[in-house]
């Protein structure tokens, strides 16, 4: 009997993208795979149920679709009570947040489900394509620059005209992850000044390649600020002091600052305090690519403008969801090059291996067994 995957609408507030595009179902349907969609869970990221069905899925209810699923695929990973009617030990490939949502790990685990959680991928080199955090973040630095441009009540290039001379916008990037890199690609097009800092020194040379100035505490010896996986830690308090100190006097002088810092596990760190933001020039605006993981800047709040000291402070629960249409393209991409890189065409079926199967892996066997949550 043919693999069955299914893929639910995304119930999540908010979330508009999908876990599957017509491209990807048409390739696990060339794998041997039957796949099954729920009617309209498309429709939000553009995609029609009708180019499900000429891909060669099979589009229905909620009910039907997960009905004898081996595979389910998701962007948020969905409630348990949607799963039902779904094989024991069914494999769910989504995103689950497991540090902040401990109780629905330990729903899986309790129903028998196999929950392989897509954010804990391994920062290595053959899993890169199957990264949704990259892919997510790529496309949220984009959206930042656009929607801080769309906030300021400026141009973002210099503009030479009769009447005079437009002065170019300046805008700062903290922190230079995969994110902040697109943004400063995003501004640096824009036309706009661009700075940038990061705690790990590695990333000087990456701004620099971008045309911005790397903005750096320097005489604070051995202080690399790099994590396992290529992530940033925690920095010590000397780094941190003269840091704060550096970033501050940067700060009063911009008129965009995008802060994209987030440390895997703990909540996003604080950037920018409200002393910051009262230094700066009425009428600039502040990005807060953290701000569902609790904000890097002091005071911003989920889907609002908040305005402070004549700054404008703007941040999205869920960037990547203002793209629905691009970005559920990759992050069906990024489904379709994991399973189909552990395929077994004996089997009809993916055969994890070790290292990126126990990286992502939660729970199976009706336990939680990823180490860092059992841990805890």
């Amino acid at each position: 009997m043919a693999l069955r995957i299914a893929v639910l609408s995304e119930r999540a507030a908010g979330e508009n993208r999908v876990a599957l595009s017509p491209e990807t179902a048409k390739k696990f349907a060339d794998l041997g795979a039957v796949v099954a969609v729920e009617e309209g869970a498309g429709l939000r990221a553009a995609v029609t149920d009708e180019a499900y069905r000429e891909a060669g899925a099979e589009v229905g209810s909620a009910a039907a679709v997960i009905k004898d699923a081996d595979i389910v695929l998701g962007v948020q990973a969905p409630d348990v009570a949607l799963l039902a009617g779904a094989k024991p030990g069914a494999w769910v490939a989504a995103t689950f947040d497991p540090f902040r949502d401990r109780e629905r790990v330990e729903a899986y685990a309790k129903a028998g489900l196999e929950a392989l959680s897509m954010e804990f991928m391994p920062r290595i080199t053959r899993a890169q394509s199957m990264d949704v955090l990259s892919s997510q973040s790529n496309l949220a630095g984009y959206k930042a620059v656009l929607t801080a441009a769309n906030t300021y009540g400026r141009a973002f290039p210099m503009m030479m005209t009769a009447a005079g001379t437009v002065q170019a916008a300046r805008v700062f990037v903290m922190g230079v992850g995969v994110a902040g890199l697109q943004a400063i690609a995003t501004a640096k097009r824009l036309g706009a000044q661009v700075s940038a800092t990061d705690v790990r020194s590695a990333t000087k040379e990456q701004i620099q390649s971008l045309g911005a100035k790397p903005i750096f505490v320097e005489n604070v010896a051995g202080i690399e600020g790099e994590g396992a996986g290529g992530y940033a830690t925690e920095m010590s308090e000397e780094y941190q002091k003269a840091q704060a100190e550096l970033v501050s006097g940067h700060i009063a002088k911009q008129d965009i600052v995008i802060t994209t810092a987030l440390i895997p596990g703990k909540p996003a760190p604080r950037l920018i305090s409200d002393e910051q933001i009262a230094s700066m020039k009425p009428g600039s605006v502040i990005f807060d690519l953290a701000v569902a993981q609790g904000g890097n800047v002091e005071g911003s709040v989920p889907d609002k403008v908040v305005e402070k000291h004549g700054v404008k402070i703007v941040g999205y629960s869920n960037t990547a969801g203002h793209l629905a249409a691009d970005a559920s393209a990759l992050f069906a991409r990024n489904h379709y090059n994991f399973l189909s890189a552990f395929w077994d065409k004996e089997a009809g079926k993916p055969v994890l291996d070790e290292e990126i199967g126990d990286a992502v892996r939660l729970t199976q066997g009706g336990k939680i067994v990823h180490e860092r949550l059992t841990a805890q």
